[in-house]
């Protein structure tokens, strides 16, 4: 947190304002804003050109994986939620419904009508639907292990929308796997949770704790459900992802049935998982600055700003001849086996006008020509992980060496910038309830701004004990993979516990 009082670009400040901080960096940085449709979103040219990154790069993962991807309907029946007793459960609060399938004109308005024989549900999660699809694609073994991926959009009812975090609409990409044992679809589920993990950390640069989630945080009809969870700037927790299996219940649900290799009749191992546009969010939060988005480089859509400087109208046509010189040495370079992407800012702005643009929008780089350093054939470089003002000079024939090295530097010190807060923000040594709560109550903090951080303890396992976190707005994040092994005493009860959970303040 900065706590210098130099002038910002954005106000309020982390520290002083940290849920209004988000929105405005949102603002400046041009990503996205609010639809005319309460709790949508549009997601402006700058923001889904972060979210394409994503997406390409995550789908390269999923398909090396041997996963294919799919289509399925947006719309769902109402009969296959049912289906599945726990699964409607979990999300009938957040279900969209549509039950009629046209509009009538009367009295000047337009009015549903025609009312659906059976109301259908805007899809808020793909299991039921995509499961009746594969009750009909899997007859035998030999049909199985069934990898489908989707890339679609999902509606979920919000009450409290926040763009990039809980939007009525977001949008997302969902594995469905069908298995013949269940250790077969429990290593699927473990493999796709290795796959998010290394993507959060190498492509996104957030460091994350993988673990199981505790029952009362378990994903509606699954067995087991395993996450991702990050740690924000104001010390919250953010599910950047999830991965689930499913047993036996939806093969069940949807009749999902195969003949084993012995000929006998036997339902199907399932599992399901997901990442999201709410992972724009966590890069907003666990890299941003007071000066706005700070983007990990292999996501930024353009790595490189070339910013010409022309004092007079005469030398244009030589600096910008130069910006173009200087574009096409550093588009034949490659960062992560792809062309560098670099854009000449050519616009009719002053200069400092289109660098604090650049700023607030966190490009990793950007590199400032005017007619001395054409003159000298070298430019002024300023990386967004260092201060504004903190300028280098690099001759021309050192680009092409130096600015793969530059990107690649500043992907991983945002990395280690967010594992060290993250890890200065665990706290280990809290033993009792008491503690415990006087650690997540803000007024009994130094910074009030602040919803303590992480609290790595033991638990016993006991469902019923999660209900104390309740008044708290605290839960069990996950029981990390890595476990201590260790016994010691339930944060919560006081019982003798094995267990290790991370508990914390969550978005």
């Amino acid at each position: 947190m900065a706590n210098d009082k130099e002038q910002r670009a954005i106000s309020p400040t982390r520290q002083d304002d940290y849920p209004e901080w988000f929105q405005q960096v949102i603002k400046a940085a041009d990503l996205a804003e609010n639809s005319a449709v309460r709790g949508c979103m549009v997601i402006k040219p700058w923001g889904y050109g972060i979210w394409e990154n994503i997406q390409r790069q995550l789908d390269d993962r999923i398909k090396e994986t041997g996963h294919e991807n799919a289509y399925f309907p947006l719309f769902i029946p109402v009969s296959f939620l049912e289906k599945e007793a726990k699964h409607v459960e979990g999300f009938a609060k957040e279900c969209a419904v549509v039950t009629h399938h046209r509009l009538e004109e009367k009295n000047g308005r337009l009015v549903p009508s025609g009312e659906l024989e059976e109301p259908l549900i805007v899809r808020p999660t793909s299991e039921t639907i995509i499961g009746e699809s594969y009750s009909r694609w899997v007859e035998s073994y030999r049909d199985l292990p069934l990898l489908i991926n989707q890339w679609a959009n999902v509606v979920r009812w919000e009450l409290r929308p926040r763009i990039f975090l809980r939007t009525t609409e977001f949008l997302w990409q969902e594995g469905h796997t069908v298995h013949a044992t269940a250790e077969d679809a429990l290593e699927e589920t473990k493999k796709m949770l290795e796959v998010y993990r290394e993507f959060m950390e190498n492509v996104l640069a957030m460091p994350v704790i993988v673990g199981e989630k505790s029952p009362g945080e378990r994903f509606p009809g699954a067995v087991s459900t395993f996450s991702l969870e990050a740690m924000m700037q104001d010390r919250k927790a953010l599910q950047a992802g999830t991965s689930h299996y499913l047993g036996q219940n939806f093969a069940k649900a949807s009749e999902i049935k195969f003949s084993n290799k012995e000929g006998q009749i036997e339902y199907a191992y399932t599992t399901s998982w997901g990442v999201s546009s709410r992972m724009i969010g966590g890069v907003i939060m666990c890299h941003g600055d007071d000066d706005g988005l700070r983007l990990p480089p292999r996501i930024a859509s353009k790595q490189v700003v070339i910013i010409p400087v022309i004092p007079k109208p005469e030398l244009e046509a030589d600096v910008l001849a130069y910006a173009e010189k200087i574009a096409r040495q550093l588009k034949a370079c490659s960062f992560y086996e792809r062309p560098i992407s670099v854009f000449v800012d050519k616009r009719d702005k002053r200069g400092g006008e289109k660098n604090w643009e650049w700023i607030k929008k966190g490009v990793p780089l950007r590199i400032e020509v005017g007619p001395r350093d054409l003159e000298s054939q070298s430019v002024m470089i300023c990386r967004r992980d260092m201060p504004h003002k903190e300028k280098q000079k690099l001759a021309f024939e050192r680009l092409a060496e130096e600015v793969p090295l530059m990107l690649a530097s500043i992907q991983k010190n945002y990395f280690e910038q967010a594992l060290k807060y993250r890890d200065e923000n665990i706290r280990r040594d809290i033993t009792t309830l008491e503690e415990f709560k006087r650690y997540f109550t803000p007024k009994n903090s130094d910074k009030p701004e602040i919803h303590g951080g992480f609290v790595l303890a033991k638990w016993c396992g006991d469902v019923e004990t999660e209900k104390l976190l309740d008044e708290l707005k605290i839960s069990i994040r996950c029981l990390p993979l890595n476990q201590s092994g260790t016994e010691g005493k339930c944060i919560l009860t006081g019982k003798t516990a094995t267990i290790d959970a991370i508990f914390a303040k969550s978005y």
